[in-house]
C-alpha cells in the first residue's frame, strides 16, 4: 500500500513539473504523450489536483492550467525564502538608486531561477517573471553566475548548450564564444546580454510628418545603424484611403508617407495597410513597387467586426511569416487555437448586460479604455455582451440618479483626480448600495465608496477626503502620511506594484482564490485608519491590506452581492485569455441582478 501511495505521489509530481513554465497550458492528450501514462491515470490525477485547486480548467478551450493554491505555495516557498527576505532591502536600494529593474536569481542546474524583483518606475522595462527559468547563457545574470564554476561544470554546461535552441538569432550558441565572454565577465565583474532573450518591439504612435515623432523617428534610425539592419526590422502602418461612392481605392497617400520615411532615412521592410475593404492583389503590386517593398511584405489589415480577431487575420495574411523570415527566425507554425477559440466566443456571447461607468471623463470614452477592455475581457469570461452606459458624473443629482441608472445592473465608478463631479459619482454609488446594484469602485471609486458610506450609513454628514476638503471633521480619506508636505510631485506617489493581502471568507478572497496577491497602483491619498473601527462597527469590511496591516486595498460590503472598492487599478492586469479577478465578479453580479 505504501508504494502504490508513493507512486501516486510522484505522478502527481510529474503532471505539476509539466506546469514549471505557468503560462504554459496542456490538453489531456498532450499530458498523457508527454508523460507516458495511461488516460484514465493521468486524468484521475489531474482531477483529483483540480479538486484541490492546484490546477484549474479553461472551460472553453478545454485545457488545463496552474490554479491558485499551486501559485499560493509557490509564492510562500519563495516569499519565505531567507535569501529573499535578506536581499529584498538591497534589492530595493539598488533599484532607487539605478532607477532600473532589479532581478534576483539563482542557477538550478543549468537555468537562471528568478527568485524576486523589484520593477522600476520608469515607462520602459525589461520584463522578467518571478519563478521564470531560462538558459543562463543567454542572460547577463546567468554569464555572470557561470562565470564563477569551475571548468569540469563549464564542459558540461557547453555540451548540454549544444541542444539548446536559440532563443532568438543572437542567442549564443557557440561554446567558444561563451566561454570567451565569461573570461570577460570575470575580468570586468559584469555580463551582459544583447537581444539574447527576445525581442524588443517598439511602437511610435501618431502620423508620419508630425514634428512631434521626428526624434523618435530618428532613434530608430539610429538603432538600425548601431544594430546593423538585420536585426532590426521596420513595420509601417499606412492607411488606404477607398473613396467613397466608387470605392476605389488610392495608394497615393501611402507611398507619400513610406516617401516621408525614406528622406529621415528609414526604409520600411513591411506594410501593415489598414483598409475597410480587401485588398486587391493589383494594388498589393503597386505599392510594393512604389515603395521599395517585396509584395508578400504587403500585408492587409482590414476592419474586423471586433479588435480581437485582428491576430488571426494578419495570420492569415502572412504578417508572423515574413517578420520571422527577415528577422532569421525559424519559429514553425504557431498554435492560434486558444486565440480562435477566445475570438469565437467573443462573437457568440448569448448574455447581455448593461454597466454604467460615472466619470468625470467620459465625453472622451478613451479616457477610461482600460476598463472599458476589462469590462469586455469579463463580459467574454461571463458569455455576455457589456454595454457601457457612459455617464457624466457633473449630471448626476438625487432628483435624477434613479432615472438615469435604473437600466444599469452595474455601476462602476473609475479612477481620476480632482474634485470635479465628486457629488455626482457619491451619488452613483448611493443608488448602487441603498438598491443592491453590483458596485465596483477604482482607485478614487473605493474612496467614494467608503465616503459615501460614512455619510449615509456611519452618519458622518460632512465625511470627505482631505483632497476635496480641508473643513471636513471625518476625513476618512487622507494623504499617505510620506506625503504631507511633499512639494515636488513628480514621481512622488504611491506608484506601482505592491503585495495585498486578502481576508477569508470576502468577496476579493473568492475572486481570487487565494490569500496574497500584487496589484498595481497609482494615487495619493488612502484610507484614513483613524475611522477604520467605526466604518467596520457599521458593516464595512476591509477584506484587502498591505502585508503589515496598515494600508486599505480593499473594502466591500458582505451583505450585498457585490459591492467592492479597490484602491489600486486592476485593469491594468486583465488581458483578453485573462480577464482580471475583479472585473469578472462584477460582471457576473451584475449578470445576476439582471437575472441571466
Amino acid at each position: 500500500m505504501a508504494r502504490e501511495h508513493t507512486s501516486s505521489i510522484l505522478r502527481a509530481l510529474q503532471i505539476l513539473e509539466c506546469f514549471m513554465d505557468q503560462e504554459k497550458e496542456w490538453t489531456l492528450k498532450e499530458l498523457v504523450n508527454q508523460l507516458g501514462l495511461p488516460t484514465t491515470t493521468v486524468f484521475r490525477h489531474v482531477s483529483t489536483l483540480m479538486e484541490r485547486r492546484y490546477l484549474t480548467q479553461d472551460p472553453v478551450r478545454k485545457t488545463y492550467h496552474v490554479g491558485p493554491n499551486l501559485l499560493a505555495l509557490a509564492g510562500a516557498i519563495i516569499g519565505g525564502s531567507d535569501l529573499c527576505k535578506i536581499a529584498r532591502p538591497e534589492l530595493e536600494r539598488l533599484s532607487d538608486r539605478v532607477k532600473e529593474t532589479i532581478n534576483l536569481s539563482i542557477l538550478v542546474d543549468n537555468e537562471i531561477f528568478y527568485l524576486d524583483k523589484v520593477e522600476t518606475q520608469r515607462s520602459i522595462t525589461c520584463s522578467t517573471r518571478v519563478g521564470g527559468r531560462v538558459a543562463a547563457h543567454a542572460t547577463s545574470c546567468g554569464k555572470i553566475l557561470l562565470a564563477d564554476r569551475d571548468a569540469d561544470f563549464l564542459a558540461q554546461y557547453c555540451e548540454w548548450m549544444k541542444s539548446v535552441p536559440p532563443l532568438t538569432p543572437k542567442t549564443i550558441t557557440q561554446p567558444d564564444r561563451l566561454l570567451k565572454e565569461l573570461e570577460s565577465a570575470r575580468i570586468n565583474g559584469y555580463a551582459m546580454d544583447d537581444g539574447e532573450t527576445d525581442v524588443c518591439i517598439t511602437e511610435i504612435g501618431g502620423t508620419v510628418g508630425d514634428i512631434e515623432s521626428q526624434p523618435f523617428l530618428e532613434a530608430i534610425r539610429q538603432v538600425a545603424a548601431e544594430k546593423g539592419r538585420g536585426n532590426v526590422l521596420f513595420i509601417h502602418v499606412p492607411l488606404i484611403v477607398s473613396i467613397p461612392g466608387s470605392g476605389e481605392l488610392k495608394s497615393k497617400p501611402t507611398q507619400h508617407s513610406v516617401k516621408e520615411l525614406l528622406s529621415l532615412g528609414i526604409q520600411p521592410d513591411i506594410l501593415v495597410c489598414r483598409t475597410d475593404s480587401p485588398l486587391p492583389d493589383d494594388v498589393r503590386h503597386k505599392i510594393a513597387l512604389f515603395c521599395n517593398v517585396e509584395p508578400e511584405c504587403v500585408i492587409p489589415n482590414v476592419t474586423a467586426s471586433t479588435l480581437y480577431e485582428v491576430p488571426l487575420l494578419l495570420e492569415d495574411a502572412g504578417l508572423c511569416r515574413e517578420v520571422c523570415r527577415k528577422l532569421g527566425f525559424d519559429c514553425g507554425e504557431p498554435d492560434m487555437k486558444a486565440w480562435t477559440a477566445l475570438v469565437e466566443k467573443i462573437k457568440h456571447a448569448h448574455k447581455q448586460v448593461t454597466i454604467a461607468l460615472v466619470g468625470k471623463y467620459t465625453g472622451l470614452h478613451d479616457a477610461y479604455l482600460s476598463v472599458v477592455e476589462s469590462l469586455f475581457h469579463a463580459g467574454t469570461a461571463c458569455d455576455a455582451q457589456v454595454t457601457i452606459q457612459w455617464v457624466d458624473s457633473e449630471t448626476l443629482t438625487a432628483e435624477n440618479v434613479a432615472s438615469v441608472l435604473g437600466g444599469c445592473t452595474g455601476v462602476l465608478v473609475p479612477g481620476g483626480f480632482g474634485d470635479r463631479g465628486i457629488e455626482g459619482m457619491i451619488l452613483a454609488a448611493q443608488y448602487a448600495r441603498e438598491n443592491g446594484v453590483p458596485y465596483l469602485g477604482i482607485c478614487l471609486g473605493m474612496q467614494i465608496a467608503v465616503i459615501e458610506f460614512a455619510r449615509h450609513a456611519v452618519g458622518w454628514a460632512d465625511a470627505h477626503s482631505a483632497e476635496f476638503s480641508s473643513l471636513t471633521a471625518h476625513p476618512v480619506i487622507a494623504l499617505l502620511p510620506d506625503q504631507i508636505g511633499v512639494t515636488a510631485k513628480g514621481g512622488t506617489m504611491r506608484l506601482g506594484k505592491y503585495p495585498c493581502v486578502l481576508g477569508e471568507d470576502t468577496k476579493a478572497y473568492a475572486a481570487y482564490g487565494t490569500r496574497e496577491i500584487s496589484e498595481r497602483h497609482r494615487h495619493r491619498y488612502e484610507f484614513n485608519n483613524l475611522f477604520r473601527e467605526e466604518l467596520e462597527r457599521a458593516g464595512m469590511t476591509f477584506s484587502g491590506t498591505s502585508p503589515d496591516g496598515s494600508l486599505v486595498e480593499i473594502a466591500e460590503l458582505s451583505e450585498q452581492d457585490w459591492y467592492v472598492g479597490c484602491q489600486f487599478h486592476p485593469e491594468f492586469k486583465s488581458r483578453p485569455d485573462r480577464p482580471h479577478p475583479l472585473f469578472t465578479g462584477f460582471v457576473a453580479a451584475a449578470l445576476r441582478k439582471a437575472g441571466k
